[in-house]
């Protein structure tokens, strides 16, 4: 990589640990002001020093309007498995019968794959184990569950949102 991307991601970097910093801190004086630009910039100098900052400092290769999309879907999808598992908890069988499962992951890129399992392990009731080339290794509370993602319409979804 070039010196001038290098810059550039280093100064992208800056400008999104600041930004950060300015949302999650709520304190706008001038002394806690000059802490928060001065920790960021070092945070980016170590980083640097380190030579972690590269091109996939800011992996996000996605189709934005259709990852809003998938967001708003797993929204509904984390709902009714919420339901379902709470459904399952107040039953006095409490009617589990919990398994192991190798779902397909059919993404191409590393972050559609983490997308995916994260999207898995957010969805209640379900918890990915294991990240491999092809599949993931799944932990679902009821066979349900794991029926769903074998299914394969996560799959699907999160595939369709990766840029090409």
């Amino acid at each position: 990589m070039n010196v001038n991307a290098r810059y550039i991601h280093a100064i992208g970097l800056w400008l999104v640990l600041m930004t950060l910093w300015l949302l999650l801190s709520g304190h706008y004086v001038p002394l806690l002001l000059t802490m928060g630009i001065l920790s960021c910039a070092l945070i980016v100098w170590i980083a640097a020093r380190l030579d972690v900052i590269d091109h996939e400092a800011i992996p996000l290769q996605l189709k934005f309007f259709g990852y809003l999309s998938y967001l708003g879907w797993l929204g509904k999808e984390i709902t009714k498995a919420n339901i379902d598992v709470a459904r399952i908890i107040l039953d006095p069988a409490l009617p589990i019968s919990p398994v192991m499962v190798n779902v397909p992951a059919t993404q191409r890129t590393d972050v559609g794959k983490v997308i995916y399992a994260n999207s898995i392990t957010l969805t209640p009731g379900t918890v990915s184990v294991e990240v491999l080339d092809e599949k993931i290794l799944v932990h679902a509370v009821t066979r349900d569950a794991a029926d769903g993602l074998a299914a394969g319409d996560m799959d699907l979804r999160v595939d369709a949102i990766e840029a090409r």
